[in-house]
C-alpha cells in the first residue's frame, strides 16, 4: 500500500508529532512524506519526497503572527501550481496534518483526505472557547486544509475521534529532574524583548530557545540559544517550569513531564486562543502578553505555580491502525 503523509511545517509541533507517527504508518506500507511551510526548525529523520512552500504563517517579533508578511510571502501562484501537480491520485491513503497543498489537491481530484491533526479537534464544541471569537481566524481554521474525515488530538481526548496528545518517545524516555531553571519558548517575541522582560525576575534562571539568533549567549540571568530539539527536550525535562506560547505540542509535553506551565497565546492566531481557553479550563495560567501589567501573574506562578496532572498514554500505533483499517479497501480473496 502507498501512503502519502502530508505535514504542516510552520512551527515545530506538527514535525515533532510526525517523528512518532511516520514509523506507525510505515508498518502498513510505503510512506511518502510531504512537508510544506517555512517556519519549522526541526529536521525529520526520514527522507522527504515533496518539499513545497505551501501557505505559511510568519511569526512576528512582538507576540503574534505578522499578518503583512504572511500575505506578502504567500506566493499564491506557486501554491496553486503545487496543488495541481501533486499526484495524490497515486496513493491508496492520504493522511494530512493541517497541510493545505495535499488537502486541496485531494479536494479538486475527488480523493479522500484523512485529517489527523490538532486542528481537527480544536473547534469541537465540547472544548472551551475564548471570550471573543475571531471570525477570520475561525474561517481560516475551517478552510485552510479541507478533509473528508477528521481525527484530532487535544489536551483531553473523548475516546472517539479525538485523542490525547502524541508524546514523542524522546520525551517519554527522558529522565525527569528539577535543576531550578525555567525553559522558555516564545518564537513570536524577539530576543531584546525577552531579555528586557525576563531580567526583571533577577533570582530566576531562564533558559530561552530562540528563532532569532544563531549562537548561545548569556545576558544577566538569561541564556538564549538557537532551537535545538535534543537540547530543548533536555531543558524542559530538567526545568522547574515552562513558559511558552499556547501551541499544542510544547504545552502537552510540559504537562506530560509534570512541569508547571504558563502560556501566552500569539496575537492574530485563533488556534492559540482556543488552546489557551482549553488550558485555562484545566487550571493552567494564561496571560495575554509580556507587558509589565502581567508581572504579578508571572511572579505568582514562579512562587506558587503547580503542575497539572495528566494521563497521556502511548496509543499512537492503535490510532494509526484504526485509521488504516477504516479508510483503505482490502481486496477480496477469491
Amino acid at each position: 500500500m502507498k501512503i502519502l503523509y502530508a505535514i504542516q511545517g510552520t512551527g515545530n509541533g506538527h514535525l515533532s508529532r510526525a517523528i512518532d507517527i511516520i514509523p506507525c504508518l510505515q508498518k502498513h506500507g510505503e510512506v511518502d512524506i510531504l512537508v510544506s511551510g517555512t517556519q519549522g526548525d526541526l529536521q525529520l529523520p526520514f527522507p522527504v519526497k515533496y518539499k513545497v512552500k505551501g501557505l505559511s504563517f510568519i511569526f512576528g517579533k512582538s507576540g503574534g503572527v505578522d499578518l503583512w508578511k504572511t500575505v506578502t510571502k504567500s506566493h499564491i501562484r506557486k501554491l496553486i501550481k503545487s496543488i495541481r501537480q501533486l499526484p495524490v491520485e497515486d496513493y491508496d491513503l492520504v493522511v494530512n496534518d493541517f497541510e493545505p497543498v495535499s488537502a486541496w489537491a485531494c479536494y479538486f481530484k475527488d480523493k479522500p483526505c484523512i485529517a489527523l491533526s490538532h486542528q481537527s479537534a480544536v473547534l469541537n464544541k465540547q472544548f472551551p472557547k475564548p471570550d471573543v471569537v475571531d471570525k477570520m481566524g475561525l474561517l481560516i481554521l475551517k478552510n485552510y486544509a479541507p478533509a473528508d474525515y477528521k481525527y484530532g488530538f487535544h489536551f483531553k481526548g473523548n475516546n472517539d475521534t479525538i485523542f490525547t496528545p502524541v508524546i514523542r518517545q524522546q520525551v517519554r524516555n527522558h529522565e525527569i529532574t528539577n535543576e531550578g531553571h525555567y525553559t522558555v519558548y516564545l518564537p513570536s517575541y524577539d530576543d531584546k524583548t525577552l531579555i528586557s522582560r525576563l531580567s526583571e525576575y533577577k533570582d530566576i534562571k531562564w533558559d530561552v530557545f530562540s528563532k532569532h539568533n544563531t549562537k548561545a549567549v548569556v545576558k544577566k540571568n538569561i541564556t538564549i540559544q538557537p532551537i535545538n530539539n535534543a537540547m530543548f527536550t533536555a531543558s524542559m525535562a530538567s526545568s522547574s517550569g515552562v513558559l511558552c506560547g499556547a501551541g499544542f505540542e510544547t504545552p502537552a509535553e510540559a504537562l506530560y513531564l509534570g512541569k508547571k506551565l504558563l502560556v501566552i497565546p500569539m496575537k492574530n492566531q485563533y488556534e492559540q486562543q482556543l488552546n489557551a481557553a482549553a488550558l485555562q479550563a484545566m487550571g493552567v495560567p494564561v496571560i495575554k502578553s509580556l507587558k509589565p501589567k502581567y508581572e504579578p501573574v508571572i511572579a505568582n506562578w514562579l512562587q506558587n505555580g503547580t503542575p497539572i496532572p495528566v494521563d497521556y498514554k502511548d496509543v499512537t500505533q492503535q490510532i494509526i491502525d484504526r485509521i488504516v483499517l477504516e479508510h483503505t479497501v482490502v481486496p477480496l480473496l477469491i
